[in-house]
């Protein structure tokens, strides 16, 4: 698969030439150039002329390639590295390791971010240290460790002679390593990585700098899945709350750049700027930093973006609104491309430098046209004190500023002080009418400057208009489910409810023919009702979409249908939670059956359940005898649905809306993954149990890299299954070839009465998912709160004689500073036993119903483990990071449960066929 900014753009920008592609942007580039007495060349904005270029993109294109040959990726350049590549269970999945060489790097990076870790960033490499090795001299006094070239120079053409390419023994700077493998990555796992960055609270790339091919990438796909929430003030309240896609919301954005040379970092500065209190965030990758100081080769002219996002708290709140912040990593003279738009985006740019030059100021004159609000802040005791008050007296009626725009800081400057003088500046612009930009608004000023935006590749685009014709007509979404989505609500809930019942009756010891022939007509009834509708428009541009030829095609339209039926059909359902992730223990009582636990939002799950239907009516019909099997319309919809399964999308297990198995769907879709996997179907299923609000699917999601739902009041109910691909190398050691991972969602409400519709459906949907697991996590948000449902579950499971391997996770909802993980910790669930095991032990009846349920979980003490893990967030939310120790935590979770696997603790692997079997039975 292509990257976004490579080939995916082929079709729709073909390839130009340099000149020609320079020319594009010429006007943007070089309004300067026009003014009275120019005696400068002309420049381009990645920092050449057209004397250097023949040889500038020489020097470039063996740098850019030295440096993914550095790293091991310059397989990647044509077939792209993919998401579910970087997912696949392998050894180093078992280890925390330490990269040793430079091609260890990319694959650490992406282990250590797909566990949200904070440390993904450092690049530090374990070396074996030579006799006569010195350590590198750090230097404190420049931003970075890079000599800046006139392109007018004679000598620049030799560009090496101020930088040495690293050697695997040099670190190789992480924003580097960012750059190398975002090049290298499709579009897909560009977005992963941007996603588990923001989770990091990491700056996020926005203009992806291509010194190869001379033109740069605004990476607008690779954020389109950036959902934050935030309160805006006066006080919390339902009116307050927001919660919107980065891409989509406006807020005014603040770009700091650097002139020339500058003593102080304007990253330093940002993440002051950011930090509430005397907690320092490390957003912005900064010379302070492990590796911090070391030369960047190929990541100069990178912009880099963030946000500050309010939580309504005023003691917490540094901006009363959501405030934009974006940082071009080098100098504007090299990158005056992004420099230029960053002054038509930002309401405000503060510059960084020590000197202002004749060129620097015929830079900055050419920005007289703007309207954006300009700030200097310099270092006079490196700069030119004179010189610089000549030319800013110049600027400041060129650019309408004043004296006040000028700030100057030395290192004798309160850093608080000057921090909250910048803070204070900010919040005079926040008042004052000023632009207010989305990351939409910032890809159109982009594509007007000619740089490349990553979703305009014709297969997204073909993809979003597909979805577009689908979501327009979605005025409401119980409308749209009654009047297009017809095989599901009562005509499915009418045929669960009979299909159980008829499965009761194999259990009776007798059971009277007559009511099981009035269960048959009724159940053939239902199903011819459902058969004579034919799929409704919207559902057959679902289908052709999923059916695409383009693999890619198809996963750009998943993820559009994704964000597009959360735009349409959410906005209702939005609530403040009590945390930010709904990650909160909230236990309902028992529920009527007929009754929604709450409102499930309208998503991909619904068109293929609706495709589920189709396939049930017509398969029971045909083993009913009333319909020819040549007369089949819908055979091939389970083989769409493994595909999808392949390519990493959650399928629904069991349905929300009935919770109940469709039973044909299922066995069907597994039949077909049997015969696209062939050989490599030896399975091992994990499962997570647990009341919702307890963070299982973060959990998980933190654990492997998944895409399950989170949030109680946005996520479906259903119990959703992924698969993980074990790598060939390492599938004899753990004895399984996939990891099939099986999420409860909400389908056990935590219902405390042992009596009902609810509980009993609750139990046996436990059992099933429990029978059919080698592993099977419960997650509680108390030690003693174990489920009603949960414990039958145990109970019954007992009888049959297979009980998975079990682990307790204690997850800390609340209070971040509970160390962990603390494994082995039983003492708490071998306490006698309470009124809720006896009183399941009696319905189970179990003749022992005094025991302990530790005589049920730990009945091998090498096979069970109770976890604690620490809270999520690391601060407050929404500007809290990952808890570096949830992250360690949940690591040693996932290296326990494969040693489990590996040790065969985790009762005996099936294959495909066998669970297919399973499920009948269960």
């Amino acid at each position: 698969m292509a990257s976004p900014g490579h080939s995916d753009l082929g079709e729709v920008a073909p390839e130009i030439k340099a000149s020609e592609r320079r020319t594009a942007v010429a006007i943007a580039d070089l309004e300067w150039r026009e003014m009275e007495g120019d005696d400068c060349e002309f420049r381009y904005g990645d920092g050449t002329n057209e004397a250097q270029d023949n040889d500038f993109p020489t020097v470039e294109r063996s740098r850019l390639q030295e440096m993914l040959s550095l790293l091991g990726l310059e397989t990647y350049q044509v077939q792209k590295l993919s998401l579910q590549d970087s997912l696949q269970i392998s050894f180093d999945s078992m280890k925390n390791w330490a990269p040793q060489v430079p091609k260890d790097l990319p694959w650490n990076f992406l282990r250590k971010l797909q566990a949200l870790n904070a440390d993904a960033r450092n690049t530090t490499m374990v070396l074996d240290v030579l006799p006569d090795a010195r350590p590198v001299e750090k230097e404190s006094q420049m931003e970075e460790e890079i000599i800046y070239w006139d392109p007018a120079d004679d000598l620049a053409a030799d560009i090496y002679s101020f930088s040495e390419l690293p050697t695997p023994d040099t670190p190789v700077n992480p924003l580097d390593l960012l750059c190398a493998l975002l090049i290298s990555s499709d579009s897909f796992l560009q977005q992963e990585i941007v996603l588990k960055m923001a989770l990091c609270q990491f700056a996020l790339p926005l203009v992806l700098p291509d010194s190869e091919n001379h033109y740069h990438t605004f990476l607008l796909w690779a954020m389109r899945g950036i959902v934050r929430t935030w309160w805006s003030q006066p006080p919390r309240g339902m009116g307050s709350f927001r919660e919107d896609s980065v891409v989509l919301s406006r807020a005014p954005a603040f770009a700091f750049v650097r002139m020339d040379v500058s003593s102080n970092s304007k990253s330093q500065l940002l993440n002051a700027v950011l930090s509430p209190g005397h907690r320092q965030w490390d957003c912005f990758w900064h010379r302070d930093l492990n590796l911090g100081t070391n030369a960047r080769e190929i990541s100069d002219g990178l912009v880099e973006i963030s946000w500050f996002f309010p939580s309504g708290r005023e003691d917490l709140d540094i901006f009363p609104e959501p405030v934009t912040f974006l940082n071009l990593r080098g100098d504007i003279g090299s990158h005056w491309l992004q420099f230029k738009l960053l002054t038509e985006i930002s309401s405000a740019v503060f510059i960084l430098t020590d000197n202002i030059s004749k060129k620097e100021y015929k830079l900055l004159y050419s920005m007289k046209e703007s309207t954006t609000k300009y700030y200097f802040i310099l270092s006079p005791y490196r700069g030119k004190r004179n010189t610089n008050l000549r030319f800013l007296n110049k600027l400041i009626p060129v650019l309408k500023i004043d004296h006040s725009h000028v700030l100057v800081k030395v290192s004798s400057t309160d850093s608080d002080s000057f921090v909250k003088r910048i803070r204070a500046i900010v919040g005079n612009v926040l008042r004052a009418p000023c632009r207010r930009v989305s990351v939409e608004d910032m890809a159109q000023a982009a594509r007007k400057l000619g740089l490349k935006v990553d979703e305009d590749c014709e297969e997204c685009q073909k993809a979003k208009d597909r979805m577009e014709r689908i979501t327009r007509k979605i005025k409401d979404s119980d409308a749209y489910r009654r009047d297009e989505l017809r095989l599901q609500g009562d005509p499915w809930r009418k045929a669960a409810q009979v299909e159980k019942e008829f499965c009761q009756l194999q259990w009776a010891v007798d059971p009277p023919e007559k009511h099981r022939a009035e269960l048959r007509r009724r159940l053939l009834e239902l199903r011819m009702q459902q058969n004579s509708h034919d799929p409704s428009s919207g559902v057959q541009e679902f289908i052709s979409g999923i059916s695409s030829p383009s693999l890619s095609e198809k996963q750009y339209f998943l993820r559009w249908m994704e964000w597009g039926l959360a735009r349409v059909a959410q906005p209702r359902l939005r609530q403040p939670p009590e945390t930010l992730l709904t990650l909160r223990p909230k236990h309902g009582g028992a529920t009527d059956l007929g009754e929604p636990l709450w409102p499930e939002p309208l998503g991909v799950e619904h068109f293929l359940r609706e495709m589920g239907q189709f396939y049930e009516a017509e398969s029971c019909l045909v083993e009913a005898g009333r319909l020819p099997a040549g007369q089949r319309r819908f055979a091939h919809f389970p083989g769409l649905a493994s595909e999808l399964l392949l390519t990493g999308l959650p399928l629904e297990l069991i349905d929300g809306s009935t919770l109940s198995m469709p039973i044909r769907w299922v066995t069907g879709l597994l039949k077909e993954l049997h015969v696209r996997l062939e050989r490599r179907s030896r399975l091992v299923v994990l499962s997570t149990l647990g009341v919702p609000g307890t963070g299982k699917s973060t959990l998980l999601n933190t654990m492997f890299g998944l895409r399950f739902a989170t949030g109680k009041s946005c996520s479906p109910r259903g119990a959703f299954m992924q698969l993980i691909t074990v790598a060939e190398g390492f599938s004899q050691d753990l004895g399984c070839d996939h990891i099939l991972v099986i999420d409860s969602g909400g389908l056990i409400g935590g219902a405390l009465t042992s009596a009902g519709d609810r509980f009993e459906l609750e139990a046996s949907l436990a059992t099933l998912l429990m029978g059919l697991s080698n592993v099977t996590v419960i997650s509680l948000a108390e030690t003693k709160d174990i489920p009603a449902a949960i414990l039958h579950a145990f109970l019954r499971l007992e009888k049959t004689g297979h009980m998975p391997n079990y682990q307790f996770v204690y997850q800390n909802l609340h209070d971040v500073s509970v160390p962990g993980p603390r494994p082995r910790d039983k003492r708490q669930l071998l306490d006698p036993p309470g009124d809720l095991s006896r009183a399941a032990a009696q319905m189970e009846k179990q003749s022992d119903g005094f025991r302990a349920l530790a005589g049920l979980a730990f009945c091998d003490p090498e096979k069970q483990h109770i976890w604690h893990i620490p809270g999520l967030w690391h601060g407050a939310p929404p500007m809290a990071a990952v808890s570096l120790a949830y992250s360690e935590a949940i690591f040693e979770l996932k290296r326990c449960l494969l040693e489990n696997i590996r040790n065969g603790l985790s009762n005996q692997n099936k294959n495909i066929q066998q669970l297919i079997e399973l499920v009948r039975r269960l």
